[in-house]
């Protein structure tokens, strides 16, 4: 059973930074995806971004291009996500997710495609 610890959320203003970071027990293949989704209150849980382990092949949600960047260290098992330039519709909690096969670029984005998930991060960014 992989397990993935979550840490770095927090309270944030607006345009301020965060870095969130997801500890694997063990990296679940070797060229399957790791990334994050995220769930704000009264919405639906949204895929937010990820990273293959082997090639560092990286994908993100059209809503944080350019603002957030995903990253891994493969020797620590860790997952990394700088979030910069934050708005309060980043506000949501955050959920590092792993697959356990090579995914399509196609289906990254779709939660069911994800056997792992952590217990998530709150992170609260304020006007």
């Amino acid at each position: 059973q992989v397990q993935l610890v979550e840490s770095g959320g927090g309270l944030v203003q607006a345009g301020g930074s965060l870095r969130l970071s997801c500890a694997a027990s063990e990296r679940t293949f070797s060229r399957a995806a790791i990334g994050w989704f995220r769930q704000a209150p009264g919405k639906e849980r949204e895929f937010v971004a990820a990273i293959t382990w082997s090639f560092g092949i990286t994908y993100y949600a059209d809503s944080v291009r350019g603002r957030f960047t995903i990253s891994r260290d493969n020797a620590k098992n860790t997952v990394y996500l700088q979030m910069n330039s934050l708005t309060p519709e980043d506000t949501a909690v955050y959920y590092c997710v792993a697959a356990t096969r090579i995914l399509l670029a196609g289906t990254v984005n779709l939660s069911d495609q994800y056997a792992y998930w952590g217990q998530g991060t709150q992170v609260t960014v304020s006007s």
